[in-house]
């Protein structure tokens, strides 16, 4: 894997991110004049040449091609044809020699445009705050989102010796364990299935400090970008802090097994009482669930024990970035058949290499394995995501409506059934599931929705609901704020077209309709609005309007909604500082700038912004206050 990594620097240089078009409106203030300040100027990034050379176009798909090959290669694990070894003693100057030089100059010359413009920009949102007087007030604690966080081992029985203090996940280490011992990787990565803990002899925790989720792996950021502004800024270990978890748990073995909420309330408190200053709570995606469960906890009698007014007293913001608040429906396929579009969508060529390697019931094993990633199954049910005929999202010129969720060209079987309503489909992956998986998540989740404020309040004492925003509250703190922050206008993951699996070597009952494209149906996946992993209601329903309503906010907690458009540079890989994309908008400038704000004590001048139809999509769920 070195060799490759030599290769990528030899060739292209760490990629980065291109800035792209600032169409979209970047936050505002007021200044001590009463004049409109923007917090970051355009002017003041750099901008690559609007203008691409057919043969840089080229450029980007030669070498996309060559490391294609490359990566395909080491994938193939000796398979029929590559033979592994000879890969990876490959001598890479020789490689290097065969590229034309013009193909390598042009690379040189794109690497070290992007590497201007991230070396100006990785400080920039912060710098710019800095010289406006803006600088590090509330302590921050950062909580990650769902697989981002590196999970490393520290079994010591024989098995485990060869990947002590290594990262079996987020990391090219996995890539290596996952390629060179697939059996040993997966005993290692998945979870006892009866206890949902570590199986006997194994030990994998999470990473800590920032290390832990600033890059995925090597050259991938995550939270990088945030750290580097928030440094500008005056922040330091001293008073910001990622609080990693084992996101393959569920919360209560979050707990029991790693103390993380216990430690979590323990990090607050110390914020609080050595800085003087209410902490900020910062959570993206998956980790926005486990905050609000977070929420729960730490004022239950029996559990956190902190009261009623334990949140009021520690915690000035909540800052939910792209929380998958009511679920991601992608999450549904990945444990019914082991597919979402990134598979249904690979050529003939890529799925055969894929089910060589790792073939769908395997990774539906893998899936169904990790309880804490069952959290993202979808909330609220028909109530939410729509009845057989009618889903708040759908458009005017639809053919067939987002609500009937999963669908069959030809239902003729117990296999393969009429078409299902999100409710259907729970239980349809209930019915076909094993015991130990059905068990485990009917004993862990709750996905449905209280009708009543006291529904609400019974339920505030039933662990099993803490995460699920449509049955319980926010907690009775007055004065805090929840600073809604997400993308939207990237297509994102809808409705899926299934068949049954007719392969007789498939262990599988159905599969993604792979070869069915019509109307909005795209090799068996209808795409919505989104941010490209989470469905705009997801996103946006419980702040545009939920937490809007006295029941599931009875204290009156300050809701702002800010969304983002995606507007990505089309010569970026990651989308650039306007991306809206689920990930790569940690990266965004004006995500940033309103980030950096609210630590610095100046929430109070974001405004909210919409641009897409959430208000309206929100009045259309079946949900009505008391």
């Amino acid at each position: 894997m070195s060799s490759l990594n030599t290769l990528r620097r030899r060739v292209l240089g760490d990629s980065s991110s291109e800035p792209s078009r600032a169409s979209s409106p970047n936050p505002t203030f007021k200044d001590k004049h009463g004049e409109h300040v923007t917090l970051v100027s355009t002017s003041k990034l750099k901008q690559l040449s609007s203008k691409r050379s057919k043969r840089r176009q080229w450029l980007v798909f030669s070498l996309g091609g060559l490391f294609g090959v490359i990566i395909a290669a080491f994938f193939a694990q000796q398979h029929d044809v590559i033979n592994l070894e000879g890969l990876m003693d490959m001598n890479l100057d020789s490689l290097l020699e065969a590229i034309p030089a013009g193909i390598v100059k042009d690379a040189k010359d794109i690497t070290r445009h992007e590497r201007e413009t991230v070396n100006y920009d990785s400080f920039a949102v912060g710098l710019h705050l800095q010289s406006q007087g803006v600088k590090a007030r509330h302590p921050v604690i950062m909580i990650p989102g769902v697989i981002s966080t590196g999970l490393e081992s520290w079994g010591t029985e024989e098995v485990s010796r060869q990947y002590f203090r290594k990262r079996l996940w987020g990391s090219w280490s996995m890539m290596r364990a996952l390629v060179l011992d697939k059996a040993s990787w997966k005993r290692h990565i998945m979870l006892n299935k009866s206890t949902g803990l570590d199986p006997p002899g194994i030990k994998l925790r999470a990473a800590q400090g920032f290390d832990a989720a600033d890059f995925f792996i090597t050259g991938y950021w995550i939270w990088s970008k945030l750290l580097e502004n928030l440094a500008t800024m005056g922040y330091d270990p001293s008073n910001a802090f990622t609080a990693a978890y084992d996101w393959r748990l569920s919360c209560g073995k979050l707990e029991l097994r790693d103390h993380y909420f216990t430690r979590l309330k323990a990090h607050i408190e110390t914020g609080f009482r050595t800085s003087g200053e209410k902490v900020v709570l910062i959570s993206h995606s998956m980790g926005s669930q486990v905050l609000f469960y977070f929420l729960h906890w730490v004022e239950a009698e029996g559990y956190g024990g902190g009261g009623p007014d334990w949140v009021d007293t520690f915690v000035d913001s909540w800052i939910n970035i792209s929380g998958s608040m009511l679920g991601a429906l992608k999450g549904y396929p990945a444990v019914l058949s082991g597919e979402m579009k990134d598979t249904a969508h690979l050529n003939a060529f890529a799925v055969y290499g894929l089910e060589r390697f790792l073939a769908k019931h395997e990774r539906v094993e893998l899936f169904r394995s990790m309880p804490g990633t069952s959290s993202m199954l979808p909330i609220g049910g028909n109530a939410v995501w729509g009845n057989k005929t009618f889903a708040p999202d759908d458009s005017k010129n639809q053919t067939v409506s987002y609500g009937t969720f999963i669908n069959f060209k030809e239902s003729n079987s117990t296999q393969s059934p009429a078409n299902l309503t999100v409710d259907e489909s729970h239980s349809y992956l209930m019915k076909n599931s094993d015991t130990w998986y059905r068990e485990q998540v009917q004993s862990t989740y709750s996905y449905g929705v209280a009708h009543s404020r006291a529904e609400v309040e019974r339920n505030g004492k039933d662990p099993r609901k803490w995460m699920n925003p449509l049955e319980t509250r926010l907690p009775l703190a007055p004065r805090l704020k929840v600073y809604c922050f997400y993308g939207v206008g990237k297509p994102t993951e809808r409705s899926y077209w299934y068949r049954e699996d007719r392969d007789h070597t498939s262990k599988l009952n159905v599969t993604i309709d792979t070869a069915l494209s019509y109307g909005e149906i795209d090799r068996g996946v209808v795409m919505g609005e989104g941010d490209g992993t989470v469905p705009l209601l997801s996103n946006g329903y419980m702040c545009a309007k939920g937490w809007r309503m006295n029941r599931y906010n009875p204290a009156g907690v300050t809701i702002k909604v800010y969304e983002m458009p995606h507007e990505p540079d089309r010569f970026s890989p990651r989308g650039g500082p306007n991306t809206g994309d689920h990930v790569d908008i940690l990266g965004r400038a004006s995500l940033n700038d309103l980030i950096l704000r609210v630590a610095g004590g100046k929430g109070n001048h974001v405004e909210e912004n919409y641009v897409s139809n959430i208000r309206e999509y929100s009045e259309k769920v079946k949900i009505y206050d008391d």
